[in-house]
């Protein structure tokens, strides 16, 4: 028979257990999508090749010297290959690549910017980065296809935030949502910060090597469009900003006292 004691205690609490891969709708369904695309590998090769061609940045298709119907699509090919082309994936192994740099970096951002606003970046350094390689491969034949330039805006906008007290990359970081929420750090003030520096360096420094060695993994061989990464990166780092929903930290705001230290 229970005591009186027992039937006035509170039942045990149940502490949630938080899912091992907690990620954002918006991520999780840009992954899908990817993962979807790639089933074109199934279809006949002729299908798959048209698909390519349809859907790949294909620098030569912006010649104006060819005439019409030299490329699937025609003139309105010419818009949404801008972006079309980071949704296709030469194999598995180049979609993981690029979904492995994507769940820490694309997470936050998802968190912090909402779908709407993720997508749109998302197709906005994409585009930046299809630019890139259009000024730097006038006329090139090969098609250009990967996130790789995504992930790179997606990478740069991140560090904006990922290094402010309570950021997802601090020593001092709260809970997901917390951590995607912290105000960012002004552009200048970023490029002041040497950590953001630092990252900026090696982020740098590892994509020419890469690009120029063609080390990337799942490229098979082919050649790795670098400076479609960079466009992407410095697109995201720069047009942050016009995203981010979360009042920035103001450059003429003191820093911290001793006793209050703030990641820099």
């Amino acid at each position: 028979m229970d005591s009186p004691s027992d039937l006035t205690q509170d039942p045990p609490l149940v502490t949630p257990r938080e899912p091992i891969l907690n990620l954002p709708r918006a991520l999780t369904a840009y992954v899908v999508l990817i993962a979807v695309i790639h089933l074109r590998v199934v279809l006949p090769d002729d299908w798959d090749n048209w698909i390519v061609n349809l859907f790949a940045f294909v620098p030569k298709r912006y010649d104006s010297t060819l005439m019409d119907g030299a490329f699937p699509g025609g003139t309105p090919a010419k818009i949404w290959t801008f972006v079309s082309y980071s949704l296709l994936h030469a194999n598995l192994m180049h979609i993981g690549f690029n979904v492995l740099w994507l769940l820490p970096f694309g997470s936050a951002l998802a968190r912090r910017f909402g779908a709407v606003r993720f997508y749109l970046f998302m197709a906005v350094t994409a585009a930046a980065g299809a630019l890139a390689h259009l000024v730097t491969h006038e006329h090139a034949l090969a098609p250009m296809i990967g996130a790789s330039a995504s992930v790179s805006g997606a990478m740069a906008a991140a560090m904006r935030f990922a290094f402010v007290r309570g950021g997802f990359l601090s020593f001092n970081r709260g809970d997901a949502e917390a951590a995607a929420r912290v105000p960012a750090l002004s552009l200048s003030r970023a490029l002041r910060n040497p950590r953001v520096l630092g990252f900026l360096g090696v982020w740098f420094g590892v994509n020419i090597l890469f690009g120029a060695f063609d080390l990337t993994p799942g490229a098979e061989g082919a050649s790795v469009a670098w400076q479609a990464h960079i466009g992407g990166f410095v697109a995201g780092l720069v047009l942050f900003a016009l995203f981010d929903p979360i009042p920035h930290v103001r450059d003429d705001v003191a820093p911290a006292l001793p006793s209050e230290p703030v990641d820099s």
